[in-house]
């Protein structure tokens, strides 16, 4: 039986040896020594684990003692420097707010991307229900026991899983027994602490950890401070066991974005304007359980409540300026584009009493843009696994069913403002009264699912897998009617596939899968390209979008033998309707949501891992290479691109999605000198990309780049530990991403390049103790 209830086992050993020896996977090293045990959970809920070379698909897996052994800063760079396919971009220049990328598919706590991954904790989604984005910042690194990567648009992880899903599994007293404080400090006056407890008293366990992360940061005007802080209580019994969790996270980060190409030259660690603030407080109370009915009937299930309260304030240019027609002397007005044969039309602005705002030093140049989100999630989910065996061969069926409910405060305005010296937004105390929000959502999620992975054959194994979602949301203009709406989403998604073992080291899988992700109330809300929205904060009466649904197809092969593991894959993953945040305004953050027809992102994989030197030499290697293409013709608004006409450029089928590098390369290697002392260096090369606003490929893209990063790590007693890195070795000078806007309008007419790049992070250096009590 291949099927094994967690309960049963211990679960940290039982990763930790699966990592070592492992088939395709682009974190473990190869292990001669060790019993080849390589398991994973094929829903978030992982209390059921099945062989990975019975799965038709790709996936990957970590434990925590190798994220401790990479020593990075939290889930997103660990992803970034050890899975294959996995590439961050760094839009907000805050460590804790990156981009991540795999296959071509978005995770980010960014609103305007178009998020295309889940991400569970302990079976409870963490995207936010608002706009599907992942906030990193609130899953606490120290608590994670293990995670896991399942590749392509698998079914069972409900909505937004059009690329990939990501299932972390915390720890407990039972599985991560003992006391541990951890402090660091280096560049960008960064200083990290941690704390962990656990331990377990006959049938009951407990687990506490807590996190503190604060920097000044590299570039100017940019300090961020991050608290976190889990607990568990377990329960196991003979047949059964409970487990009670809190997560707490509050977090005050800044990120000051892209700046200016021309400026960037400059002075790389220079901002644009200021500030760009997001507070975030996070709970998660979660209750989950398991019981065996039988020997062959698992039955495990959660309830939780999620709550996250997220204030943004973002200090930034101004398309208000004094009026130009005689009629408007002496006003403020907003300009409205018009076509090649229309002239620009003006608008004058009211404050929020209704009045005109007369024209002042005060509230020109700038303005103070301010959202409130208040968001409320109850959820369940309940699932039966049954083991017994079909035709007389090994037999894993799964059904489930998974429901929650969302509610969302949210509110927004615009202030305007004039910049000082530092490009600081001061505000007026003057409102734009077409600014003022409020709007309340609530989104209903339902899902019934399945699985069955059937052993034909000791060598070949046949899954089938299904997942029906229903999703409804309703919005409430708490300031009149024209946000008012009522969608609905209904769809069925299927996957199949199969797994053969050619040979003792060699296994052959292909699959296919399908998944939908329903437009989020913030994209139903900003997707009229008559009158863009200024993420995150303006909303309006929107035309409805479709949902988008991604069908991928791959197939490889994947093997091990003493001192090596490796991966080949191929992969194809459409989405019809994708939806898109198109750049349609005179600010960076100025847009709208639209359905741009069919994309596509499909590509290569190849993954080394293996073992030398009478295992004191461990060393990886991946590649991917990815062509992520729009599929259709269309023409979208980009009014700030050079080459745009008429504020619009024609996107032509075959033309590269905006951000996604073509080829992506990672090398490492870490070497033990001794019994108690070792040295690491990993390699990342990431090819060019292309800006968004740019989806016709008409500019020079952003040059590519190749990093080294360099760890150490000395175990002076059995309790104590030192550690160091330095990061971007060679200092060298890069960019993650970019857009198109105009720096003339507040840096002068000697910044014409419309051009705007986010820089990558100079050479850094940390180290640090920790300390094991016992």
């Amino acid at each position: 039986m291949y099927a094994v209830p967690l309960r049963q086992i211990n679960h940290k050993r039982l990763l930790f040896t699966a990592s070592l020896v492992l088939t395709g996977s682009g974190t473990g090293w190869a292990d001669e020594r060790l019993p080849s045990i390589d398991v994973i959970s094929t829903t978030p809920l992982h209390g059921v684990e099945i062989e990975r070379t019975r799965l038709p698909m790709h996936t990957e897996i970590a434990t925590d003692e190798e994220i401790e052994r990479q020593q990075s800063l939290d889930l997103s760079e660990f992803l970034n420097q050890r899975f294959g396919s996995v590439f961050l971009n760094e839009a907000q220049n805050n460590p804790l707010q990156p981009d991540l990328l795999y296959r071509g598919f978005v995770a980010s706590p960014l609103i305007g991307l178009p998020q295309g991954m889940s991400v569970y904790m302990d079976g409870v989604r963490i995207n936010e229900p608002f706009g599907d984005t992942v906030n990193w910042s609130v899953i606490p690194e120290s608590a994670i026991a293990g995670i896991n990567l399942m590749a392509g648009s698998n079914p069972l992880f409900g909505l937004n899983t059009l690329g990939g899903a990501l299932s972390v599994q915390t720890k407990n007293g039972f599985t991560h027994p003992g006391a541990e404080v951890e402090v660091s400090g280096g560049s960008f006056d960064r200083y990290t602490a941690q704390a962990s407890i656990g331990g377990s008293r006959d049938n009951l366990g407990y687990f506490f950890t807590g996190n503190y992360f604060d920097e000044d940061g590299w570039r100017d005007y940019s300090p961020s401070e991050s608290k976190q802080l889990f607990g568990s209580l377990t329960w196991q019994g003979e047949t059964g066991s409970l487990d009670l969790s809190l997560s707490l996270s509050d977090s005050e980060l800044i990120g000051n974005g892209a700046l200016p190409e021309d400026l960037l030259e400059e002075d790389r660690e220079a901002i644009f304007t200021r500030p760009d603030i997001t507070e975030q407080e996070a709970t998660l109370l979660r209750l989950g359980g398991q019981r065996e009915l039988g020997d062959e009937i698992v039955l495990e299930g959660a309830i939780y409540f999620r709550n996250s309260q997220i204030d943004t304030l973002n200090g930034d240019d101004s398309d208000f300026e004094e009026c130009e027609e005689e009629e408007n002397e002496g006003f403020i007005c907003e300009e409205e584009e018009g076509g090649e044969e229309e002239e620009e039309e003006e608008e004058v602005v009211l404050d929020q009493n209704g009045n005109p705002i007369v024209a002042d030093d005060d509230v020109e140049g700038g303005t103070v843009n301010r959202s409130k989100s208040d968001q409320d999630t109850f959820g369940l989910s309940l699932q039966t696994a049954f083991l017994q065996p079909l035709g007389g061969s090994d037999n894993q069926l799964i059904i489930g069913v998974a429901a929650d409910r969302s509610e969302v405060d949210f509110s927004s305005d615009t202030e305007l403002a004039s910049l000082d010296e530092s490009r600081q937004a001061i505000g007026s105390g003057i409102f734009v009264e077409e600014s003022f929000t409020e709007v309340e959502t609530e989104t209903k999620n339902l899902s019934f699912y399945f699985t069955d992975t059937w052993s034909v054959s000791e060598q070949l194994a046949l899954t089938l897998s299904g997942r029906w979602n229903k999703t409804e949301i309703e919005l409430r203009d708490q300031l009149g009617t024209a946000l008012n709406g009522d969608h609905s989403f209904t769809r069925f998604n299927p996957a199949l596939g199969l797994a053969y073992d050619i040979n003792q080291g060699v296994n052959f899988y292909a699959g296919y899968s399908e998944s939908n992700r329903a437009p989020t109330a913030m994209e139903l809300t900003c997707a009229d390209p008559e009158d863009p929205c200024r993420l995150p904060n303006a909303f309006l009466s929107d035309p409805p979008l479709e949902q988008v649904v991604a069908k991928t197809w791959e197939a490889g092969l994947r093997g091990s033998m003493p001192g090596l593991s490796w991966h080949v894959g191929l992969f194809q993953t459409t989405n019809d309707d994708d939806i898109l945040f198109i750049s349609a305004g005179a600010l960076t953050n100025e847009g709208f949501f639209d359905n741009v027809g069919e994309t596509r992102r499909q590509g290569l994989e190849l993954t080394l891992n293996g073992s030398l030197a009478d295992n004191r030499l461990d060393w990886f290697l991946s590649y991917t290479r990815l062509k992520a293409s729009f599929e259709e013709n269309l023409r979208i608004a980009s009014p700030n691109n050079p080459f745009a006409v008429d504020g619009e450029i024609a996107v032509s089928s075959g033309d590269r999605l905006p951000g996604l590098p073509e080829n992506l390369l990672k090398a490492g290697a870490t070497y033990r000198v001794t019994s108690n002392f070792s040295l690491g260096a990993d390699l990342q090369y990431s090819s060019d990309i292309v800006l968004r606003g740019d989806e016709a490929n008409l500019d020079d893209e952003i040059d590519g780049y190749t990093l080294v990063n360099l760890r150490g790590e000395y175990q002076a007693t059995d309790n104590l530990k030192l550690f160091a890195k330095v990061d971007n070795l060679f200092d060298k000078e890069y960019e993650t991403f970019g857009l198109y806007g105009e720096a003339d309008e507040v840096l002068g007419d000697d910044y014409e390049d419309p051009r705007f790049l986010s820089p990558g992070s100079p050479r850094a250096f940390w180290a640090g103790l920790s300390y094991r009590f016992y």
